[in-house]
């Protein structure tokens, strides 16, 4: 028997610990046939997972939304969480909590006789922009594709109902942008693939949408940063014309925290560089990385848990 191979990644599987490369989700569950699933991401950085406990309460609510269970309390979560970065060995990881719906018996579409199946990963820290687009800002498109309404599919809780998403980002893409942003339909930006988005405006202030998006907990690392550095911020309707006529915009998002934005559908943003107060709010939020408040540390010799139950 040869030693599994830890080194690209750990899962967590149907109650065991495998290589990444092992992982797989069977090809009938809803999750995989319908997108039926809930997922949260959490980061480690320097050995130490960045607001833990936010995500998996977040990961619980979205769950809860959704009318899947994940089995597990939210402390075995954790432990299975710090499990596959500890075999993986990762001192800065990307890591996954997902519940699925599973399968009905046969001949149901009852998702109530579903059996809801946890699954977990940790692979090395993730990127959404390269080392070049993080010094220099990325180019934003802003997309006439409208993001799901929140009366379909409620963005707050973490979901891979991602075709619009999609859709808009191949377009933004084969346009040359970065990345993309998707609207309400109203004229106003809602959120883009995996970030919520902010402006700064002339007067100094900060807006962010307030509906229609994933409310990011880096997200919410940056309303709290605003308010540290006394910088008034406003939760509201962002209308696409004043976030392309913006002094300075950046978006959040775990991989990667606060990414500048330079450019708007091939326009600068302000004058075209990385803006102060951007500058600013990305220091701050990695520094914050070293509040003990915020690091849940992860224990390197520790065992495996015993099991996945309760």
């Amino acid at each position: 028997m040869h030693e599994p191979d830890f080194s690209q990644g750990a899962a967590f599987v149907r109650g065991a610990f495998v290589p990444i490369g092992e992982a797989c989700v069977p090809i009938t569950d809803w999750g995989f046939l319908r997108s039926d699933a809930a997922y949260d991401v959490v980061t480690v950085w320097d050995g130490a997972f960045f607001r833990l406990d936010d995500h998996v309460q977040r990961f619980q609510d979205s769950c809860a939304r959704f009318r899947l269970d994940a089995g597990l309390p939210p402390e075995r979560i954790r432990a299975v969480l710090a499990h596959c970065v500890r075999l993986a060995g990762l001192q800065r990881a990307y890591v996954e909590m997902v519940v699925t719906r599973g399968q009905p018996p046969w001949g149901s579409r009852d998702p109530r006789q579903a059996v809801n199946q946890f699954y977990a990963f940790a692979v090395p820290y993730v990127w959404i922009a390269d080392e070049q687009q993080r010094a220099q800002g990325l180019h934003l498109s802003v997309s006439a594709i409208q993001r799901i309404p929140a009366t379909s599919v409620d963005p707050r809780a973490k979901n891979y109902h991602w075709n619009d998403l999609t859709m808009g980002l191949l377009g933004a893409l084969d346009a040359g942008a970065d990345s993309v942003v998707l609207g309400d339909g109203a004229g106003n930006v809602v959120e883009g693939p995996g970030f919520n988005v902010f402006a700064v405006l002339a007067d100094g202030s900060v807006a962010t949408p307030a509906q229609g998006m994933l409310e990011g907990i880096t997200r919410r690392s940056v309303i709290e940063i605003c308010q540290s550095l006394g910088v008034a911020l406003h939760q509201r309707a962002l209308a696409a014309a004043e976030l392309r006529g913006a002094r300075e915009v950046f978006v959040s998002t775990s991989a990667g925290g606060v990414l500048p934005v330079t450019r708007i559908d091939g326009q600068p943003v302000g004058d075209g560089q990385v803006g102060a107060l951007t500058r600013r709010i990305v220091d701050t939020y990695w520094d914050w990385h070293r509040r003990d408040a915020l690091r849940t540390p992860v224990d390197y010799g520790a065992s495996a848990p015993i099991t996945a139950k309760a």
